[in-house]
Parts: C-alpha cells; sequence; structure tokens
C-alpha cells in the first residue's frame, strides 16, 4: 500500500473540509483525545521525588506506543487497492492542518491590514503563548509570521513526512509526540525533569521536517538563494533546534527579521534574531507570507505525488 497516496489523499480532504466545528463538537478531535490522556498521566505520575524523570519517560513512550498502536491495528484492517488507500487518507485526515493553520493566520492577517490592531492581537492570542498586548503591529505580525513558519513544520510537514514513512503508526506517533512536548515539553519547575523525554523525543522527531520545510519555503520563494543562506547562517541561533530552520527561511524569503526578544508573562525572552538586519515586518508582509505558504503546501504535495509515483 503506497503510504504516499494515503498521505494525499488526507491532504486534499483537509484542504476541502478542515476539521469541521460540528464534527469537533461531536466528537472532539484525535489531539483533544492524546491530550486528554496526557493530561492523566501527568497528574497520576508527575509527583515530587525520586524518578521524577524516569516517570515522564513512561509517560511519554505509553502515549506514543499507545497511540502508534491504534495506528497499526487500524492499518491492518485496511482492504487492499485503492479503497484502502482512501480509508487510510481519511483516518489521517484530522492529523493534518494546512487548511486549519492558513486560517488561523488569516485572522491575524485581515484586521491587521485593515489597521484593527486590537482584533489583530485577540487573532494572534490564538496561535501564539506570548503576552499580546505588548505587542505592536511589527509585533503581532512578526509573531504571526514566526507561528506559521513553525507550525508548518509541526502540525504538517512533519506528520505527513511520518505518515509517508510508516504509514498511519508513523503519523500517530507523531501527533503523539507533538502534543507530549506542547504539553509536557517546558522547562518549567512542574516539567523540567518530567517532560525531558517528551522534549527531546519531539526533537529528534523533528530534525529531518523542520529542514525540509525550511528548504521548500526558499525554493518557492521570489529569492531562494537568499532565504537559503539565511536560513544556514541563522538557524542554529535559534533556541529550538528544530523551528530556526523554517523561521529563518520565512524571514529570507520575506526580507524581514523575525524571532528577537519577546515576552511572556512578565519573563522577557532576549532571544537572538534571525535575519537581524533586516526590516520588521509589516502588515502586508503577513500577507506575502501566506502566499508563501500556499506555494510551499503546493511543493509539499507535489514532492509526496512524487514518492507515491516511486511507490512509496
Amino acid at each position: 500500500m503506497s503510504f504516499a497516496a494515503m498521505m494525499l489523499v488526507a491532504c486534499a480532504i483537509d484542504l476541502a473540509f478542515g476539521w469541521p466545528d460540528a464534527l469537533f463538537r461531536r466528537i472532539g478531535h484525535p489531539v483533544t483525545w492524546l491530550g486528554a490522556l496526557i493530561a492523566t498521566l501527568d497528574r497520576r505520575l508527575n509527583r515530587e521525588g525520586t524518578a521524577r524523570r524516569a516517570r515522564g519517560v513512561l509517560a511519554a513512550l505509553l502515549t506514543i506506543a499507545l497511540a502508534a498502536g491504534a495506528g497499526a491495528v487500524a492499518q491492518a484492517l485496511l482492504p487492499a487497492g485503492p479503497l484502502g488507500i482512501v480509508i487510510g487518507g481519511v483516518l489521517a485526515w484530522p492529523l493534518v492542518a494546512i487548511r486549519s493553520m492558513h486560517d488561523h493566520v488569516a485572522a491575524v492577517a485581515r484586521p491587521l491590514v485593515a489597521g484593527d490592531l486590537g482584533a489583530a492581537r485577540q487573532a494572534v492570542s490564538m496561535i501564539v503563548g506570548r503576552d499580546p498586548a505588548a505587542l505592536d503591529e511589527a509585533g503581532v505580525a512578526r509573531a504571526a509570521l514566526e507561528s506559521l513558519a513553525e507550525n508548518s513544520s509541526d502540525g504538517i510537514t512533519a506528520p505527513l513526512f511520518w505518515g509517508v514513512v510508516a504509514g498511519l503508526p508513523g503519523i500517530a506517533a507523531y501527533k503523539a509526540i507533538n502534543t507530549l512536548d506542547s504539553m509536557i515539553g517546558h522547562r518549567t519547575a512542574r516539567h523540567e525533569a518530567f517532560g525531558w523525554a517528551a522534549a527531546r523525543i519531539d526533537d529528534v522527531a523533528n530534525l529531518i521536517p523542520a529542514r525540509l520545510t525550511g528548504v521548500v519555503f526558499a525554493l518557492v520563494s521570489r529569492t531562494p538563494g537568499r532565504a537559503l543562506a539565511v536560513m544556514a547562517r541563522d538557524a542554529r541561533a535559534h533556541r529550538s533546534p528544530n523551528a530556526g530552520w523554517p523561521e529563518a527561511a520565512l524571514a529570507g524569503a520575506l526580507g524581514v527579521r523575525l524571532s528577537g526578544p519577546r515576552i511572556y508573562g512578565t519573563t522577557v525572552a532576549a532571544e537572538p534574531w534571525l535575519n537581524g538586519t533586516a526590516p520588521d515586518p509589516a502588515p502586508l508582509d503577513l500577507a506575502r507570507g501566506l502566499a508563501l505558504y500556499r506555494r510551499a503546501m503546493a511543493g509539499l504535495g507535489l514532492l509526496i505525488a512524487a514518492a507515491a509515483v516511486w511507490g512509496i
């Protein structure tokens, strides 16, 4: 069975429908199911005392194994041939977020371009963790572009990559890994030890997808040489071993600077700039970023289609 063809079906359904609100209200979403499991393990296993890191390893491995196991069972039950590919694509559909990512960033771009900073701040608060009240126009545009770049890798390229590699078990395991990292992979007093494994596993799972996303952003841009040069020079300066690659590529492609200092609650994070000699992004740069994102998703689709033709 062609896993690549299965992922193409998932992408097509996601582009057509997203994840409808009515469906979410009725059954939730696989990520919310994973989140409920992780929250339960966090409450029961994340206790002060010895072996906190070991219990975190157990929680991470259990979550990943359950997700991958469910995917493996579903894949084993698929019929052979095109029908199995279509059904597999339907099952993978909720784990792809192409349309959702675009819609969330577009919801920031529309009021920002129209000059409604308050509405743009409200919209960007849905996709970033920093304090939106402290953001000016450039700060809102920068935050949205950074989210667009990082989540293009985490929410789209990575699940599709692991889906092409291993089918339903691969994409399900990756979503478990990414959800673990987002929930417990933080360097806080509660999760420094317990979330250690979740963060490290996520770093490894995203090594190839993050760099692939950066290369795709660069190649579909109008200045691929500049985008690749900025990515090669600045990506490793980012606090994350992976997020800097798509962010630096996007910064170079658009000719703006990203990352830099930001405020989380009462804490100022002194992050280095990516493409630091370029100007801050303007509202219209966010629209340009969305256009680049659409081209990048088309390019990613072509790569997956090529893999399907090659029988992967």
